[in-house]
């Protein structure tokens, strides 16, 4: 190669060099001029993609009133912390302070995060102590937030906590009206954008996506008064008779709606822990062979016929009748009697004579009509039907211990629904747990015959009568003791369900009362003996705190249909 040549090699390479440098100059300042003035989007897209983040904005479940207005179940607004696992973990010094804040073991929470390091978000406390998270706050901790949530609090706790039920930790009904109604109760939650910097702390809220709906309130029946009367005299009782449980449900007569349902064993809903054995509410989801209670409703039955009277004579000599090679006694030999002394003695023969004149067919029609068999439409999570076999398949023995209250399993509130329907005249209406519930009466039972049951209740709680212990000063009782015997797998064993179910005054009934006590242990466990005395005082406190007048002080005694002094409620 000539000198000349070798000198032009090395000048070739450096024009080509500087040749590919500008052009890559200008590509670069090309893309440059793309992306920040004609393109402008695509480096905010991405910007915002790191930063910008769509949170849920949470809203308050709706309020549960009594039907005065007081609160049974509010929200009330809380924080809960939750981590951003790789932030935490870059720093894992922090992990201790927060763990003492927290009362939590430190290396929990760092195995935890390292499980979960591939997320963004893990929740690491819910529902903190307003102290608490003012003390995670102060930490400024990176990665560790604040998110705001609503706890639900019970003020009544365990007397109401089987009507209201309870949510769980993330707000939704589990159990009773708060998972009957979750949908009403529970609103909508919000959504919204903001703008977080590096350290996940909120710099800006950008937009309102959704707005929240807050959850609509939600207005019971329930007295709360009644609530905290009944429950402190069951719960009373249950302890005095060691019994394995109990219940009570007053209903108001002219309406239906359900005043005070109580049981025991029960829970608290504000505590984590809740044994499961006081989760049901016995009153709507347990039945029970209801025994004597049932015989007013067989009595109706026989009226209807025309065939039989108040009046109308039953011999129950001797004490004992066999039926089927069956042998169904009496407490004592009462001897000849009439239909009404069957009530107010509560006579198993003369029950059973009455039962086996009459139809299958009406008899199963009378107790049908009452509601028995059937759910009692409060729409209540578990509400059991109880059972009320068809007619065709009774066999002799079967109607007659329907009669006395076997061979037919009974809720307390359909017992409830039905005494409700004798205290008014025979028209039934369905109890009810919400205000404002359409709830018109259907007539089931002629109001003379009705009239005529109701004044054979009232001897019940008479001087001669099963129950006495029933009685209230000043206040006409009608009511019907009921003492029944468990069934078991050889048998009926010597355990018993204690019941009482009534209605005051006599004269103008306003309330309706069933006391069902299951399985009371020692010499005490007749109807008459453990459910009428706390009917006693439950009706008793009921009737004063709703100003229901008095109709028979004084020596005064009020006969049916005869206005009240002072007026009725």
């Amino acid at each position: 190669m000539k000198p000349a040549e070798q000198n032009m090699a090395p000048v070739s390479r450096l024009y080509a060099f500087l040749l590919m440098f500008l052009l890559c100059s200008v590509a670069l300042v090309a893309r440059a001029v793309n992306l920040q003035i004609v393109d402008t989007e695509f480096l905010q897209d991405q910007g915002e993609a790191r930063y910008l983040r769509e949170v849920v904005v949470p809203t308050r479940r709706g309020n549960i009133l009594d039907r005065n207005g007081e609160p049974l179940a509010v929200s009330t607004p809380v924080d809960s912390v939750w981590v951003n696992p790789k932030m935490l973990l870059q720093a894992p010094e922090d992990i201790l302070p927060l763990a003492d804040v927290l009362g939590v073991d430190a290396d929990e929470i760092e195995r935890r995060l390292t499980q979960r390091s591939t997320r963004e978000f893990v929740w690491l406390r819910r529902r903190l102590h307003p102290d608490v998270a003012a003390q995670v706050e102060s930490l400024r901790l990176q990665g560790v937030f604040l998110q705001k949530e609503y706890r639900r609090f019970y003020p009544a706790g365990e007397v109401t906590s089987h009507v209201i039920g309870f949510t769980n930790i993330d707000d939704i009904g589990q159990e009773g009206l708060e998972l009957a109604y979750n949908d009403w109760l529970q609103g909508k939650p919000g959504l919204k954008r903001i703008i977080r910097d590096r350290l996940g702390r909120t710099v800006e809220h950008v937009e309102m996506v959704r707005e929240s709906e807050p959850g609509h309130d939600l207005s019971l029946t329930i007295d709360r008064r009644l609530q905290y009367l009944a429950y402190r005299e069951l719960k009373r009782t249950v302890l005095k008779h060691g019994a394995r449980s109990g219940s009570v449900v007053l209903l108001d007569v002219k309406t239906g709606e359900v005043l005070a349902m109580v049981n025991q064993p029960s829970y608290n809903p504000n505590h984590a822990n809740i044994d499961s054995e006081g989760l049901r509410n016995r009153a709507i989801t347990d039945v029970f062979e209801p025994g004597s209670v049932m015989k007013p409703f067989a009595v109706a039955s026989a009226l209807e016929t025309g065939r039989w009277t108040p009046t109308t004579p039953i011999d129950t000599t001797p004490g004992r009748i066999n039926i089927s090679g069956h042998t169904i006694s009496d407490h004592h030999n009462y001897g000849p009697i009439d239909v009404t002394r069957l009530i107010t003695k509560s006579s198993n023969v003369a029950a059973t004579k009455i039962a086996l004149d009459l139809e299958p067919g009406h008899m199963w029609d009378t107790y049908d009509r009452f509601g028995f068999g059937d759910v009692t439409g409060t729409g209540f999570p578990g509400e059991s039907a109880g059972v009320l076999r068809n007619h065709r398949r009774w066999r002799r023995v079967e109607q007659a211990t329907l009669s006395y209250g076997y061979g037919i399993s009974v809720t307390v509130l359909q017992l409830a629904e039905a005494f409700a329907a004798l205290a008014d005249e025979g028209r039934l209406r369905r109890p009810s747990l919400v205000m404002g519930a359409a709830n018109p009466p259907a007539s089931i039972l002629d109001s003379r015959i009705a009239l005529q049951v109701a004044a054979m209740l009232e001897t019940v709680t008479g001087p001669e009568g099963t129950g006495k212990k029933a009685r209230i000063d000043n206040y006409r009782v009608s009511g019907k003791t009921g003492t029944s015997r468990k069934a078991s797998a050889s048998g009926y064993a010597s355990r018993y369900i204690a019941s009482f179910a009534g209605f005051a005054p006599s004269s103008d009934p306003q309330i309706v009362g069933v006391v069902v006590i299951n399985d009371p242990s020692g010499e005490e466990y007749y109807g008459g003996l453990v459910a009428a005395p706390l009917f006693s005082e439950v009706m008793g406190g009921a009737l004063r705190l709703l100003n229901v007048p008095p109709d028979n002080y004084e020596g005064m005694t009020v006969k049916a249909g005869q206005p009240l002094p002072g007026g009725g409620r």
